[in-house]
């Protein structure tokens, strides 16, 4: 996966820049609030995933226009593909200049992982973060998912509902049934989606924290399940009671969790902050590893404004160890790049690009 050219027209901060980037490491620099993360979210939206700045949609309009424009020619699988994205009243999506019925069907096509400052958190932040990090990933590999995952939520969110009413009138108990008959089925399939993805990484995360950190601790990664049981329909039946104390769901895949241990003793307990960030690096490497392996071609790889976290060991690795991958890196300190060996750099300033 290579794009070869870039457009963005009125998103954000950024009126109308045009460019080709290089086949591997590209560098945005700039100072903050010039537009270099915006670059970064707006190749992400090409995947069809939602903004990882969990912003509307209105706010990729720039100010005073009506519409917002993405557009990018890439490889896959040898051949050019066009997407464009038009942000208005409502959002079209286009592949080869034709618009598709729903805006979610361009899942798949294009393919990209994202890593910003919140994700070298990954490892100590709480169970919600690494939930999505996973099936975010999946989605980009099985769009079937991502119906799944929000038939599922959309199950549990009805579930909690009624469990807030079964004490004031019991005959809803009926429509509980409905319910977690949904979960359950959803929620199996999640789990199956996720445990396989999970099986998939321990191939490649190991020997990449290994490279990252320079040491010889051993990482494993485990997931999760929120329930001990083996039938998650009975097991809600089970937690009825309880659910309806608390007023909420409490087992299900949106209540599991992934585990990263280091030599067998909890990363998220016990591991240096130094130890956290390679996890977090070798994790999201691992999951390009993964779409490569899967998908056959590596997907572009988004590492937005994460320079300044890292260590000189961890940045020399990010900009001259990533191989055989389309990179664009948003940059504030030059002197983070200093040790940069090839690839191109973009300035940008008030939303203007130069190389």
């Amino acid at each position: 996966m290579i794009i070869k050219n870039i457009s963005l027209k009125n998103f954000r901060n950024i009126k109308d820049i045009n460019f080709s980037p290089d086949s591997e490491m590209n560098v945005i620099c700039g100072e903050n609030a010039q537009g270099k993360t915006n670059i970064i979210e707006a190749i992400w939206l090409l995947t069809g995933a939602k903004s990882f700045r969990a912003s509307k949609d209105s706010a990729f309009i720039k100010f005073g226009e009506k519409k917002a424009i993405i557009s990018s020619v890439f490889l896959s699988e040898n051949i050019e593909k066009e997407e464009k994205i038009e942000i208005g009243e409502k959002k079209s999506v286009f592949l080869n200049e034709k618009k598709l019925s729903l805006s979610s069907n361009i899942a798949g096509n294009f393919r990209a992982i994202i890593f910003s400052p919140n994700d070298l958190s990954l490892v100590e932040n709480g169970p919600s973060v690494r939930r999505k990090f996973c099936d975010t990933a999946i989605g980009q590999l099985y769009p079937s998912f991502i119906s799944v995952l929000r038939e599922y939520n959309r199950a549990v969110f009805q579930r909690n509902c009624i469990i807030k009413d079964y004490k004031y009138d019991a005959s809803v108990s009926v429509m509980l049934d409905v319910f977690e008959k949904e979960i359950a089925e959803k929620g199996e399939k999640i789990i199956l989606y996720r445990k396989r993805f999970i099986e998939s990484i321990k191939n490649f995360v190991g020997s990449i924290y290994n490279e990252i950190s320079g040491g010889r601790e051993e990482l494993d990664i485990e997931y999760i399940p929120s329930f001990s049981g083996e039938n998650l329909e009975e097991e809600l039946k089970k937690s009825r009671k309880e659910d309806m104390n608390c007023g909420c769901t409490s087992i299900g895949p949106h209540r599991d969790d992934i585990e990263f241990k280091i030599n067998g003793i909890s990363a998220r307990l016990f591991a240096s902050q130094g130890q956290k960030r390679s996890i977090a690096i070798a994790l999201k490497l691992s999951e390009a590893e993964v779409i490569n392996k899967i998908s056959g071609e590596y997907p572009v790889c988004l590492l937005d404004d994460i320079m300044s976290e890292l260590d000189p060991l961890r940045q020399n690795y990010i900009l001259n160890h990533i191989k055989g991958k389309q990179v664009f890196l948003s940059c504030c300190d030059p002197s983070n790049i200093k040790n940069l060996n090839k690839g191109k750099i973009f300035n940008i300033k008030k939303g203007e690009i130069k190389e």
